[in-house]
Order: structure tokens, then sequence, then C-alpha cells
């Protein structure tokens, strides 16, 4: 690949990660590997978290109340992109949230790693969360159900 056909590349690419509002972006072809990434600041989890996830089934603590009637108001968040589910900040962290925890909208409820790039999701409703579908360290794909949120 000449000079110019990479420098064309590059400006292809910078164009496309501008319309896409990416982050970072990475080509490989043969011998010849382009990586571009913008000076974002990164969030403060450690890269480790990634190579070991923890993994656990969320007991529902004993303090916690249950409510003796039934509700039929659910709400599913699902998540919002394709990455690998961690439940906690980091392996030494409690969890965001566990069965019974009452959230706040917008609060956060877990992190989904994508393209080595940590993104705290937040819940889009307030309510109390019934059920945990995923386990950390577990791939996820868009759209796929993570929290059942009980919002009655």
């Amino acid at each position: 690949m000449e000079k110019n056909d990479i420098r064309e590349l590059i400006d292809e690419l910078i164009a496309v990660m501008e319309r896409a509002n990416l982050s970072e972006i990475e080509i490989a072809d043969g011998s010849t590997k382009v990586i571009l990434r913008k000076n974002a600041p990164s969030p403060v989890i450690p890269e480790m978290y990634a190579l070991q996830p923890r993994v656990s089934n969320f007991p529902v603590p004993s303090d916690v109340p249950v409510q003796t009637t039934p509700c039929d108001h659910f709400h599913v968040i699902k998540s919002p992109m394709v990455g690998t589910f961690y439940a906690a900040p980091s392996p030494e962290s409690d969890a965001f949230v566990h069965v019974g925890s009452m959230v706040e909208k917008d609060q956060p409820i877990c992190i989904l790693e994508a393209m080595k790039v940590m993104n705290e999701i937040q819940s889009d409703v307030a309510g109390t969360i019934r059920e945990i579908l995923v386990k950390s360290g577990q791939p996820v794909e868009f759209g796929q159900p993570l929290f059942r949120v009980e919002i009655c």
C-alpha cells in the first residue's frame, strides 16, 4: 500500500468514526494494520477486569423486604450493544445491583465491555430489580434482556 493510499484510508476512517460517533477503529489487511483512537478519557477500570470476570448468582439478601402482593408491571432492561456483561465496576467491588435492589432512573446497573471500552449502563426506569438474566462475564447480544424490573 502506498503512502497516498494509506492517507486516503485514514481520512475515510476518520470520517466513519465521526459519523458513527466511535472512539476507536481498527482495520487489518494482511501485514497492514491501522488503529485510530480519539483522545477521550478512558474509564478508571483495570484492564485485568476483562480477563478475570467474577461469576456469581446474586442471591437475595435476607434483610431485603419481599413484596407479598403480586405486581404485573414489569420492565425488561435490554442490552444496548454487543459486549461482555459485568455486574460490578471491578472484580473486588460489590455488584451495582442485586435481586431486590431498588433502582432509580439513570442509576448505573452494570458495565458492558465492547472493544475493550467499558460502558456503564444505566437503568431506564425506577423500580425493584426482580431478576438478573445474565451472569457476570457472560457475552451478550444487542437487545438481549439483562434485568427484569418491577415498576409498580
